[in-house]
């Protein structure tokens, strides 16, 4: 009797009703949105390099090694010379190496020399591998491959030239024009700073460098293509480089002897662990994002509490009138909260309905554009804590216009008025 009352109750007020449903449901969804895209935002933005045990770098520290390594952001202190990498990659528990030498770019975007096992072993996300949508891998010494993102804005193409730039600035003015580069292959989006990545090959960072010393031309030495291509074109130098390991039971005991190398001073972290303190220092602004939507939904609540109370003038007649046929004061008490509480359910119901709509629509885009690969399931752990949290809220909230409804109804509601 109780549950029909209610709902007849809110149906005789639907149009009040109908906004406050809009407004609890905007809310919920955008605080379960936020929530749920801040746990999958870590957990891709932790996989951004998957199944990769180490990586390898000069003496550092492990955040800037990840930042030059993985996401092309500053400067190695040093480079790894080409024996000491010859030399560790033969230790028996490793089972691929790619080496990574950085320090050119192409019209603000980051140049990476590698090795064909960068396009095999490479893995991001949920050990997503790379994918050419356009062309192959570099076979040829200048040969390029371009990330989707360098090849989307610069409109590069199949078996155009490009031209690469000493140092990594926006706009250089030492460029190696003499040794242009043919488009040989285009990567699928990643979200990852892969996108944003000219990939050569190591002969190719030595090539361009053979007339070069101290980040200028020499003067009076000027070899072209097919000249450094009759020479030794073995790197002397790498700037890092990753590891995948036969066992991951090896990780650590591999990571303390290079780390005691002895021959070069080198830092070797674990990508994962590294990454994951980087999210620490950015969790600032996911706490932000969620203190936003806590905020939106109290104020919704609060709005839709208030709409009640300006309705309880309206509805002082229909109470005491409830009252005077038996009905005791508690009744009245629990039939607010349990329309409070039915449109909150109607509306957490239907907020899970649009966010679940929402990330199909945008689950592509999002995994292509920002690398984000989220989860439909958004029934977890944390969601339930959040729909209770959420329904004791308002029961808690309704208790006002309980109480009045609870003290007045039948006083105020029989009281003839002139």
């Amino acid at each position: 009797m109780l549950m029909k009352l209610a709902r007849l109750s809110l149906w005789n007020r639907r149009g009040t009703v109908l906004m406050t449903w809009l407004s609890l449901t905007i809310s919920i969804a955008l605080l379960l949105g936020i929530d749920h895209l801040r746990t999958e935002a870590k957990s891709s933005f932790t996989s951004t390099v998957s199944g990769t045990d180490l990586i390898v770098g000069a003496r550092s520290g492990q955040l800037n090694l990840l930042l030059y390594s993985v996401f092309r952001i500053g400067n190695a202190t040093a480079n790894i010379s080409w024996p000491t990498y010859q030399r560790i990659i033969k230790h028996p528990q490793i089972d691929w190496a790619i080496p990574i030498s950085l320090g050119d770019s192409h019209r603000g975007y980051r140049v990476m020399g590698t090795n064909s096992d960068y396009f095999k072993h490479y893995r991001y996300a949920n050990s997503q591998p790379l994918v050419l949508v356009q062309g192959e891998p570099f076979a040829q010494v200048f040969d390029t491959v371009l990330g989707a993102e360098v090849a989307l804005k610069l409109g590069y193409k199949l078996g155009e030239q490009i031209e690469l730039s000493h140092g990594v600035g926006a706009v250089s003015f030492s460029q190696h024009k003499d040794k242009p580069f043919t488009v040989v292959g285009i990567l699928a989006a990643t979200g990852t700073p892969v996108d944003q990545t000219v990939h050569v090959s190591l002969e190719a960072i030595e090539a361009i460098h053979l007339d070069w010393q101290q980040g200028a031309p020499m003067p009076g030495r000027q070899l072209s293509s097919d000249q450094v291509l009759a020479m030794d074109l073995t790197p002397k130098s790498i700037t890092a480089f990753m590891l995948g390991l036969k066992s991951r039971m090896a990780t650590f005991t591999l990571q303390r002897q290079i780390n005691e190398f002895k021959n070069e001073p080198l830092s070797a972290i674990l990508p994962g662990v590294a990454l994951a303190e980087l999210w620490q220092m950015l969790s600032m602004v996911e706490n932000l994002l969620l203190l936003i939507s806590l905020l939106v939904l109290l104020a919704a609540l609060v709005g839709m509490i208030t709409t009640l109370l300006a309705s309880m003038k309206e509805r002082q007649r229909e109470m005491a009138i409830l009252r005077a046929a038996g009905a005791h004061p508690w009744y009245l008490f629990v039939l607010i909260q349990v329309e409070v509480l039915l449109v909150t359910l109607l509306s957490m119901l239907s907020a899970a309905a649009l966010l679940l709509l929402s990330l199909y629509l945008l689950q592509d885009r999002l995994a292509a554009d920002f690398g984000l690969f989220i989860s439909l399931n958004i029934i977890k752990l944390n969601t339930l804590y959040w729909a209770g949290g959420i329904l004791l809220l308002s029961a808690l909230l309704a208790t006002l216009p309980g109480i009045l409804a609870y003290r007045k109804a039948l006083a105020d509601g029989l009281t003839v008025r002139l």
